[in-house]
C-alpha cells in the first residue's frame, strides 16, 4: 500500500506537466477502477452497504481525495502532496478518533506523532520556501486529507468491509462521473500517446482504487485507524526520495533531515503497539 500510495503522489505530479488535465485523470482513474470491480462484483455481490452509506464513502474517497490531490499537484510539486496528503492523515485521525471515539492517546502515540510533526515541519520548511506560488495547491492537499480522514471514519462508524468500501468507490463513482467529463469537461487525451492512458488506467483505478483501497481499509480495520495512518506518515520520505530522480526535485540537508525524523516517528509510533500485540 505504501509503495502504491508514493507512486500515486509521484505519477500525479508528473500528470501535472503532461496534457492531461486534472479531469482526465479522474475519469482514468473511475474507469479503470470500474472494469477491475465488475468482476469482484460478479463474484461476491454488492454486500451488506446501503445505498446511502455507499453515495457517502464514494463522494468522500472516490470524489473528495483524489480530485482534490489531482488539482493539489496542478499547483504544488510533489513534496507537497507528500507532506500534506499522507503527513496530516495521522494527525486528523488521532484527533478525530479521541473527539468520537474516545480513544485517548498513550505516552508513545504521543511522542510518536511530536517527533513525526517535526520531521515532517523540517521537509515543509524545506520544500515549501523552494515554492511559494504552491499555496493553492496545498489547499487542495489539506482538503484532500480531510475527504481521507472522513472516510475512514465512516469505515470505522458503521463496520464496513474493506471490500464492500472498495466496490462502492470503484463502482459508483465512473457512471455518475463519466457522462459530466465526456460532456462537459476540458479533456487533453487526444493529445496523450495510448500506452500513457492505458498505464494510468491500470495504476490509477485498479492499483490505487482496488489494491491500495481495499489493503488501507482492511488494515485500517484491523489496526485501527490512527494506527494505520501513522504508517503512511512515511511516504512523505518516500515522495521526497523519489521526487529526486524522478522529477528533479531535490533536497536540501534541512529537507533530508525531516526525512530521517519522520521516518524514526513512524517507527516509534508502530514498533510500540506491535510489541505489545506480540
Amino acid at each position: 500500500m505504501l509503495f502504491i500510495w508514493t507512486g500515486f503522489l509521484l505519477f500525479s505530479r508528473m500528470l501535472a506537466v503532461q496534457a492531461f488535465t486534472p479531469w482526465d485523470v479522474a475519469a482514468l482513474r473511475y474507469s479503470g477502477a470500474f472494469l477491475t470491480a465488475l468482476p469482484l462484483l460478479a463474484y461476491r455481490g454488492w454486500g451488506s452497504l446501503t445505498a446511502g452509506r455507499a453515495m457517502a464513502i464514494c463522494a468522500a474517497a472516490a470524489f473528495g481525495f483524489p480530485l482534490c490531490a489531482y488539482w493539489g499537484f496542478h499547483f504544488a510539486p510533489a513534496a507537497h502532496g507528500g507532506v500534506l496528503l499522507p503527513g496530516l492523515l495521522p494527525f486528523l485521525a488521532a484527533g478525530l478518533w479521541w473527539w468520537t471515539f474516545g480513544e485517548h492517546w498513550s505516552w508513545q502515540r504521543t511522542l510518536s506523532l511530536g517527533i513525526v510533526a517535526a520531521g515532517i515541519g523540517l521537509l515543509a520548511s524545506e520544500t515549501f520556501r523552494s515554492h511559494p506560488g504552491a499555496w493553492r495547491g496545498d489547499l487542495f492537499f489539506i482538503a484532500g486529507c480531510m475527504s481521507w480522514t472522513a472516510y475512514m471514519w465512516m469505515v470505522r462508524r458503521w463496520g464496513v468491509k474493506a471490500l464492500d468500501a472498495t466496490l462502492a468507490v470503484a463502482l459508483i463513482a465512473a457512471p455518475l462521473y463519466l457522462p459530466i467529463w465526456w460532456l462537459a469537461l476540458p479533456t487533453g487525451l487526444g493529445e496523450v500517446p495510448w500506452g500513457a492512458i492505458l498505464f494510468h488506467l491500470f495504476y490509477q483505478g485498479t492499483l490505487s482504487v482496488v489494491v491500495a483501497g481495499s489493503l488501507f481499509t482492511r488494515a485500517a480495520v484491523l489496526l485501527g485507524a490512527p494506527q494505520t495512518s501513522m504508517i503512511t506518515s512515511i511516504v512523505p520520505a518516500m515522495v521526497a526520495l523519489g521526487a529526486w530522480p524522478l522529477l528533479g526535485e531535490t533536497l536540501g540537508w534541512v529537507g533530508w533531515a525531516g526525512v530521517a525524523v519522520a521516518t524514526f516517528g513512524m517507527m516509534a509510533g508502530v514498533a510500540g503497539p506491535a510489541l505489545r500485540m506480540r
